[in-house]
């Protein structure tokens, strides 16, 4: 396993859920959980990026690593692109933006998507994605889709429907036909330092305008995206008041999430 960083951007607000780094899972506040399964994927160092005194004291106060960052950060990119200047880190390292709101993050996922981009000398950026079979996510535009080309580099995302089974969605849309490779994107990246320095002075192209995907500002710009391939979705994150009651009851009952 390549050496890598991960960074926890932990914004404070949230319009679904205010507050939602600090809901309580279990006795602990929900990044010091995201923090806890970071440290199981094998990283150099786990730092939480936050806006928000409370949870600058709530990591720290538990042993982690924290730093206060700008307040008016349009996107978690842009907050981590902040943190490693701060840090110091060399261009050439890795690091890996793990969300705030993914407690039940898999350890393991986190270290094969940086293999993936220290395996990847082209890319300045890996990320993950899994097979879809179920025809109602494909034409659902909430769920993100990527196509790749033969090496693995992401070609395009979009919320569209992609790709496009001319000859059979012409006839039944009820199904996917065999061997389509739609693939839907888990939205976990691992980042080079030089390219997280580069992103804040990058112009919004107009295909993240349209789409809402801020990944497409990289790719507009020429920057390579290796995707890793995986078995199947991971567990899903907290969004809403519901998700979070649906991750407390999971570590009620286990104790902890493996």
């Amino acid at each position: 396993m390549p050496a890598f960083h991960v960074l926890i951007p932990a914004r404070f607000a949230s319009t679904r859920l205010p507050g939602k780094p600090l809901a309580d899972i279990a006795g602990k506040p929900m990044v010091l959980r995201v923090v806890e399964r970071a440290r199981r994927s094998g990283a150099c160092q786990v730092w939480v990026a936050t806006d928000h005194p409370g949870v600058f004291e709530a990591v720290t106060r538990a042993g982690g690593q924290a730093l206060m960052t700008r307040a008016d950060h349009p996107s978690g990119t842009d907050r981590l692109a902040e943190a490693v200047e701060r840090l110091g880190w060399a261009d050439d390292e890795i690091v890996v933006n793990v969300q705030g709101d993914e407690p039940l993050i898999d350890p393991t996922l986190i270290g094969a998507v940086a293999g993936a981009l220290a395996a990847d000398r082209d890319a300045a950026i890996a990320t993950a994605a899994h097979p879809l079979s179920d025809p109602a996510e494909l034409f659902n535009p909430n769920v993100v889709k990527v196509v790749c080309n033969a090496a693995g580099q992401a070609m395009y995302f979009s919320r569209a429907p992609i790709p496009w089974a001319r000859d059979a969605f012409a006839v039944d849309r009820s199904r996917l036909p065999p061997g389509l490779p739609v693939l839907r994107h888990i939205g976990l990246y691992a980042y080079r330092v030089a390219f997280l320095r580069r992103y804040a002075g990058l112009a919004v192209s107009p295909l993240e305008h349209f789409e809402a995907l801020e990944q497409l500002r990289a790719m507009w710009h020429g920057y390579r995206i290796q995707v890793l391939q995986v078995d199947k979705a991971p567990l899903a994150g907290v969004d809403s008041p519901d998700d979070l009651e649906r991750v407390r009851r999971l570590f009620d009952q286990a104790g902890t999430v493996e």
